[in-house]
């Protein structure tokens, strides 16, 4: 199959219709049927059958679909790469972040960036780490920044800095607001479960499972901010990035440093072999300089 048919085939399955495929792919519905016709003949089969006005797969294009289906993705990701690109150009810094960094480290770190550079471009992207090896892959960043990434094949981390993991707690939990706590304290209290939340979350369970610490979770979440604002709602306390805890504080919760510290790295990720330019450089050297001020 050529690449056009392989496009007309795979909008054609997944809309079912020559009339949405064609204004799908911006193009005229003769041309789509034109193509359809010339892949059917072409592999010597049937892609379609007409049923109530609609096309429907056949037996074999269902079995083709899901290698279509790859090479599909394969050519649209080819495609935001070379429109990414084209896009580059001297004195923009495209980053991308765990939702963390939001709060309060990158903010700063931008505002004292621009400061001395004026001209330059950021774009700022929040995401996952699962997401970070494609937008790195497409050039829709330049680099990230994570906690604790898992390593990714083709990709180069550089630890920017050390950082904790804390509990936050309501104000009024404690008479005496204490500034450390260890693990098995958490028995005694009401935990605010994060769902999904990556390495981070690896770290705090593993170490409650080596310590054969139980704790009493039942309100789960799937954001750290989330389990910060319940927090302040007096709902539980929560063990969360310090970076989070410190851009969600207010008068009535607190915060409490864990011992032993569950400490984590904070890196930025690039694509292997390929240089970070002066202005990324000069951006993380901010980062550095503003993590390691006291709190």
């Amino acid at each position: 199959m050529r690449l056009r048919h392989i496009e007309v085939f795979h909008a054609i399955y997944v809309t079912g219709s020559i009339t949405n495929a064609a204004n799908f792919l911006h193009v005229s519905q003769p041309s789509v049927s034109k193509v359809l016709a010339h892949a059917e003949l072409q592999l010597g089969f049937a892609l379609f059958d007409r049923v109530k006005g609609r096309l429907t797969p056949t037996r074999e294009a269902q079995m083709l679909f899901s290698e279509v289906d790859k090479v599909y993705k394969q050519i649209r990701s080819v495609r935001n790469s070379a429109i990414n690109l084209k896009k580059i150009k001297t004195g923009n810094i495209n980053i991308g972040l765990t939702p963390a960094l939001g709060f309060n480290l990158i903010p700063e770190a931008v505002a004292m960036y621009k400061k001395k550079h004026p001209h330059v471009n950021i774009n700022l992207q929040t995401m996952h780490n699962d997401e970070v090896q494609q937008a790195l892959l497409e050039h829709k960043i330049d680099f990230a920044l994570m906690f604790s990434p898992p390593p990714l094949p083709g990709v180069t981390q550089q630890t920017i800095c050390e950082s904790q993991l804390v509990m936050m707690y309501p104000i009024d939990l404690f008479s005496h607001r204490p500034t450390s706590i260890t693990l098995d304290q958490l028995e005694s209290h009401e935990v605010i479960g994060i769902w999904d939340s990556g390495p981070l979350g690896d770290l705090i369970w593993s170490r409650l499972a080596e310590d054969d610490i139980a704790v009493n979770t039942n309100i789960k979440v799937q954001t750290y901010f989330l389990a910060a604002r319940l927090v302040a709602q007096e709902m539980g306390v929560c063990v969360i990035d310090q970076y989070t805890a410190q851009g969600n504080m207010s008068d009535n919760v607190a915060i409490a440093t864990i011992e032993p510290a569950l400490n984590f790295n904070l890196k930025a990720l690039y694509i292997e072999d390929k240089a970070l330019s002066l202005t990324a450089v000069d951006f993380l050297q901010i980062v550095n300089q503003l993590s390691e001020q006291p709190t």
